[in-house]
């Protein structure tokens, strides 16, 4: 992890408490490398298979009725230890909460992909940005399913 670009700063990190994750499944895309990864999933990338483990996978009951699911993962092999960041898209630096970069504190990612079908513990989905082998934490239907619509503007 000795990646730095200039001007990034890094910092210490303490020993982590445990937070009880438990991954309820395993991300399978076609991305073997960071560098290969799309920085941002695309609604029309390739399809994505995400595996559910048992006996989470009865949770799975109802997902088919949604158009898109928001995925939370792992970013297992992601540095955990930049304050401030340099990205290769930009000219200046910006901290590490004012970016979606995979590099954080507790390096979580989250998506919002397309359902494309539901074949038993599996999902197959497109708009996925993680490598391939990325530990899952945590599906839901997209929140706009649920949000209340707003009033027409006047």
């Amino acid at each position: 992890m000795s990646d730095i670009r200039p001007h990034e700063i890094s910092v210490s990190t303490p020993d982590p408490d445990d937070a009880r994750l438990q991954f309820i499944g395993r991300i399978h895309t076609p991305w073997t490398d960071r560098k290969a990864c799309p920085h941002q999933g695309k609604i029309d990338g390739p399809e994505c298979r995400i595996e559910i483990f048992e006996p989470w996978d009865q949770a799975l009951k109802g997902i088919e009725k949604f158009e898109r699911v928001e995925v939370l993962y792992w970013l297992d092999k992601s540095r955990r230890d930049l304050v401030i960041q340099n990205p290769g898209h930009s000219e200046g630096t910006s901290g590490t909460f004012a970016l979606r970069s995979p590099v954080r504190p507790n390096p979580i990612g989250t998506v919002i992909a397309r359902l494309v079908s539901v074949e038993g513990a599996n999902l197959i989905v497109r708009g996925l940005d993680c490598l391939d082998g990325t530990p899952l934490i945590d599906l839901k239907p997209d929140r706009c399913s649920f949000s209340p619509k707003s009033s027409p503007a006047r």
